[in-house]
């Protein structure tokens, strides 16, 4: 039987950073997975939808290149190539998660992991025992039980991203983050798409300005709000409108996106508390089992790439290291890299509310700034705004509409994680001409004082 420091299944984005921080602390490393290298968002996710996306995009602002002076003939679209390209992007990412591996001396078999108990993990007829375990075995697209969900025309985001020809049309269950992207990259390339959502608007961690912002840019999409679908025909999806009607729409494909769910199948031998969210886990990531930790998405915490990163890394640092990192979710930045971009860190507005908090809040149109005119012109829409404590000053949430806000956004995180005010944020130099100026523009309309 091999013996190992540590084990970890899964190879995501918690999994391998979680991996490599364990081989280049000179510990004996076992990483499994079943697949492939990059988990959900390498091959599944993050990777192949901003691919996609980027794809999209060049193909719109050939089409819209005049106002620029850039004027184009014969512009078409192929998503047979796009989706090649987003192929190759994949694999060449996969290499360098493989040579990550190699360089920190990590093992790595391929294979479905057996839990035997919390010291051994069983792949094919091996058994290899480690002093601790990580599980980083991610989440899966949640299909609601809709009547018709089973048909070969409903997809979930795993589908949708093979294929080879687009729709003429596409409806999108669900109107959070993959439903909004997705359908952002549908309707830039002429499909025609209707989203369909339960809640009273789209991306509800946005703020509720900057959602409805949002819907709007996305001119070639048609909402449907508050509406519970019933049932999903050949031909059609049937629902039940905000005033109680039924309705139904003509759909050529079906994409479910309503959410995902932690992948926990084979863990009863370990005796984990696990609740409805996922592994229930501390501040360290260790769970009810001392040796035991769960990162990423099947611990339910924050469905983030990044945050599984992250969660590797105070795992692997509490395992081994001083013990002082933990786990904090007050600063965690998320993205929509849809056309627009918005991203956002920290509390919103409403939040804040809810919370009892007292905020000062500024927000700042994107077309007062010098670039983003020169780029998008005086019809552009964007948005920012900074969440503060009203009496200190401290920045408590930051949120953008606009291009490059995916790019940005780290240092609202910073801000937010530093405890820094609006008074610090002002003495920032940034970069003229920029977009992110508008973030010090923002704290000078909170504090208007020098």
């Amino acid at each position: 039987m091999e013996a190992y420091d540590v084990i970890i299944v899964g190879a995501g984005p918690g999994g391998y950073v979680a991996a490599e921080r364990a081989g280049a602390l000179g510990k004996r490393v076992l990483l499994v997975e079943k697949d492939q290298f990059g988990g959900v968002c390498t091959n599944r996710g993050c990777i192949p939808t901003k691919s996609l996306l980027n794809s999209a995009k060049q193909y719109r602002h050939a089409l819209e290149g005049g106002k620029f002076g850039v004027h184009c003939s014969d512009v078409s679209f192929s998503l047979a190539e796009a989706m090649a390209w987003k192929g190759e992007t994949i694999q060449t990412l996969r290499n360098g998660i493989e040579f990550l591996m190699k360089a920190n001396k990590v093992d790595v078999v391929f294979g479905n992991a057996t839990f035997v108990d919390s010291h051994h993990v069983q792949v094919g007829e091996t058994v290899y025992e480690s002093a601790y375990l990580v599980l980083a075995t991610g989440s899966s697209p949640f299909v609601p039980p809709i009547p018709g969900h089973d048909l070969s025309h409903v997809l979930t985001s795993d589908g949708i991203l093979e294929l080879q020809q687009a729709p003429k049309t596409l409806t999108v269950i669900g109107g959070g983050v993959i439903g909004v992207e997705f359908a952002s990259f549908f309707s830039m390339i002429g499909t025609q798409v209707t989203v369909i959502e339960m809640m009273p608007e789209i991306l509800p961690m946005m703020d509720g300005e900057f959602s409805k912002l949002m819907r709007r840019e996305l001119k070639d999409v048609t909402f449907h709000l508050g509406c519970k679908v019933g049932e999903i025909t050949p031909e059609a999806v049937k629902y039940v409108d905000a005033k109680g009607n039924s309705q139904e729409i003509a759909a050529e494909m079906v994409l479910m996106s309503v959410g995902r769910r932690p992948n926990t199948a084979g863990f009863d031998p370990l005796k984990l508390e696990i609740s409805r969210q996922g592994v229930v886990v501390d501040e360290f990531l260790r769970t009810n089992v001392a040796n035991v930790y769960a990162i990423g998405d099947v611990n339910g915490k924050s469905q983030l790439a990044h945050s599984a990163s992250r969660m590797a890394e105070v795992a692997v640092s509490h395992m081994f290291g001083s013990r002082n990192q933990r786990m904090r979710y007050n600063a965690i930045p998320w993205a929509v890299y849809g056309q627009p971009e918005a991203a956002g860190c920290g509390l919103t507005e409403q939040e804040a509310s809810k919370q009892g908090i007292p905020v000062k809040t500024a927000t700042t149109q994107m077309r007062a700034n010098g670039r983003f005119l020169a780029e998008q012109g005086k019809r552009g829409s964007g948005l920012v705004k900074v969440v503060a404590h009203a009496a200190t000053g401290v920045i408590l949430g930051v949120h953008l509409l606009g291009p490059y806000s995916s790019e940005m956004i780290w240092g609202a995180a910073e801000a937010i994680e530093a405890e820094l005010r609006v008074q610090d944020v002002k003495e920032v130099v940034f970069p003229h001409p920029s977009v992110s100026e508008l973030i010090k523009d923002t704290c000078f309309a909170i504090d208007h004082a020098l």
